[in-house]
């Protein structure tokens, strides 16, 4: 559970959906500005990382159809040494630009599909360049302002790891959500 970096993907998305009132959200109140169907008969994914994607962001994965977990379909996550069993329903949300990611095959005559949702992390640059491309907003830089760029940059990856929640934080917020039971 991450409730800054929802924040973060919903501040941004509802950016961009301000600047281009053409877009419109693929769901309502989803923070997401793609989504994906793979529809199968057997879908099975290699071992990737989605890297147009934010690299301290998620992406949601669903599997969907008719397979037995155990015996395959399974989500392997490459660089946490784990292999999970993905029964059809299950979701994750997964950085998935940062953890390589695949599924293995399911057996004959079974069914697997899924179902992704993700924002690419060139939309974040685009609302951070307010609504230039990158070479038109590094055209005509000083020298500081390229400085301070390549310094905020460098900086980066420390403000990902920063939006995802310590236990202590998701304690927290759950107290403070508590309602006193009536007296």
């Amino acid at each position: 559970w991450a409730p800054k970096l929802h924040n973060y993907y919903a501040e941004n998305f509802d950016a961009l959906l301000h600047s281009h009132p053409n877009l419109e959200r693929n769901f309502d109140n989803s923070i997401w500005a793609a989504a994906a169907f793979n529809f199968g008969p057997r879908t099975c994914s290699l071992k990737h990382r989605d890297f147009a994607n934010l690299p301290f962001g998620w992406c949601s994965i669903t599997a969907l159809g008719d397979f037995d977990p155990t015996k395959g379909g399974h989500l392997v996550l490459w660089d946490l040494k784990l292999v999970i069993e993905f029964p059809p329903g299950s979701t994750i949300l997964l950085p998935s630009a940062a953890i390589a990611h695949s599924n293995t095959a399911i057996r004959r005559r079974e069914t697997r599909c899924s179902f992704t949702k993700f924002t690419a992390g060139g939309l974040f640059r685009w609302t951070a360049h307010e609504g230039q491309r990158d070479t038109d907003y590094f055209r005509g830089m000083s020298k500081e302002d390229m400085d301070r760029v390549a310094s905020e940059n460098a900086a980066r990856c420390k403000f990902g790891l920063s939006l995802f929640s310590t236990f202590d934080e998701i304690r927290e917020i759950q107290q403070s959500e508590r309602v006193p039971p009536p007296m």
